[in-house]
């Protein structure tokens, strides 16, 4: 589902998440390499007495290691972080049919009903004729 980026491209933009301060990244290494992780992007905001919110997203555990609270482990440090920045809040996404997603997220306090998302992506191009 993911559209592929060239080597460089992903290495500069891992310079930016890696140099940009409102970005963090937590992960759970093993002998395996990297198996659970997910991205936390602090946002400042001029409401809430200037209080930070922070968006959590690409919430990504190895299928492999599912079920073993690797990615509770990342998201409770990523929450950790967050609260520790002031956030008043705290949000992510998740695809409306990730039901096993949805009861972890659950699981871990997230409110579902509390907000309403919504979601735009670029017009597709247009062919030429």
């Amino acid at each position: 589902r993911d559209a592929s980026a060239d080597r460089a491209k992903l290495e500069a933009t891992w310079g930016e998440i890696c140099t940009d301060p409102k970005v963090e990244v937590w992960a759970a290494e093993g002998d395996a390499g990297l198996l659970a992780s997910c991205i936390a992007v602090i946002t400042p905001n001029l409401t809430r007495g200037a209080r930070p919110f922070a968006l959590i997203e690409n919430v990504v555990t190895h299928p492999d290691q599912r079920r073993r609270g690797l990615g509770r482990t990342v998201i409770e440090a990523a929450l950790a972080s967050c609260w520790a920045q002031d956030c008043y809040k705290v949000m992510l996404l998740s695809g409306t049919a990730n039901r096993s997603a949805h009861a972890f997220y659950d699981s871990l306090g997230f409110e579902r009903d509390a907000k309403q998302g919504f979601l735009m992506r670029p017009p597709a191009p247009r062919e030429e004729s």
